[in-house]
């Protein structure tokens, strides 16, 4: 069992838990990622790892409430246990000879490119931050991404807070202005990266794009983050989750994730069902 030391809401949608793992703790690196159960007969879900801390021995996890078993956990309170959390898992992000850096996050795929921007910070790297959210109510880790940027953009598409807009557009802008980036990384929503990527294809820039939002049951067993990158089938989970932007088939990806749609909405209306029998 692993204890719940801190549990925070961080929007409406969006919470972070801190839990007690020291073996996880100890090895995780960015852009890593768990696999936990919220309880002996929960499923297992992947969850990235969003932060460290080696000397109390905890691990980050930030997630959206969604579905069923995000749910389920976001029901624990600080100080409760969760079943299982097994990791580290997944290739860490590629930081080698990479001086300068642009990572482009989308709502709570924010919360994976945090580690990664505050690990080529960390590296000595120049560090640009560009994160898109619908709005000002979804937004989250402003403060965390301003320590560990040389420069943040912040952006929301109606306009409620920072720039209104989508992040393409000062990620181009920054290009046609000269910065001259080693890589850009991105995570968010699948379409977001598909833009992203062809954003910067025609200037050549190498861009990372992690594939979390696809994975399952992180083993490669399900075949659920099955895709197709440079021609070769891949597996989110155990050849990833970080590929080349430029091979990705983003509308294969898009299309197998709607495949799970039907269940996580059963899923979702069951629990909804068990949770208002359990208060009355």
């Amino acid at each position: 069992m692993y204890r719940i030391a801190v549990k925070r809401e961080l929007n409406p949608t969006v919470t972070m838990m801190e839990i007690e793992a020291p073996l996880v703790a100890a090895k995780a690196q960015a852009g890593q990622f768990i696999i936990l159960r919220v309880d002996a007969d929960g499923e297992r879900i992947p969850l990235t790892v969003a932060g460290c801390d080696t000397l109390k021995g905890t691990v980050k996890i930030i997630f959206q409430v969604v579905g069923g078993t995000t749910m389920r956990l976001n029901t624990k309170k600080q100080g409760e246990y969760i079943q299982d959390f097994v990791g580290p898992l997944g290739c860490p992000t590629r930081t080698d000879g990479i001086k300068k850096v642009c990572i482009v996050g989308g709502g709570v795929g924010c919360a994976i490119a945090l580690p990664v921007a505050q690990k080529f910070h960390d590296l000595g790297a120049e560090v640009h931050s560009i994160i898109g959210f619908r709005n000002k109510d979804l937004l989250i880790l402003e403060d965390e991404f301003k320590a560990c940027s040389d420069k943040l953009t912040v952006m929301t598409d109606d306009g409620s807070y920072g720039r209104k807009g989508v992040v393409t557009e000062p990620l181009k802008e920054a290009i046609e202005a000269g910065e001259n980036y080693d890589e850009v990384i991105t995570i968010g929503p699948l379409i977001m990266m598909k833009f992203v990527v062809a954003t910067t294809k025609p200037y050549n820039i190498p861009t990372t794009v992690s594939m979390n939002p696809i994975m399952i049951d992180g083993t490669g067993m399900c075949g659920g983050c099955r895709l197709t990158v440079g021609g070769k089938t891949k597996f989110a989970c155990v050849d990833g989750p970080d590929f080349n932007g430029f091979e990705v088939d983003f509308d294969e990806a898009m299309a197998r994730g709607t495949m799970y749609a039907d269940f996580e909405r059963k899923e979702r209306e069951e629990f909804c069902n068990l949770f208002k029998k359990e208060v009355k």
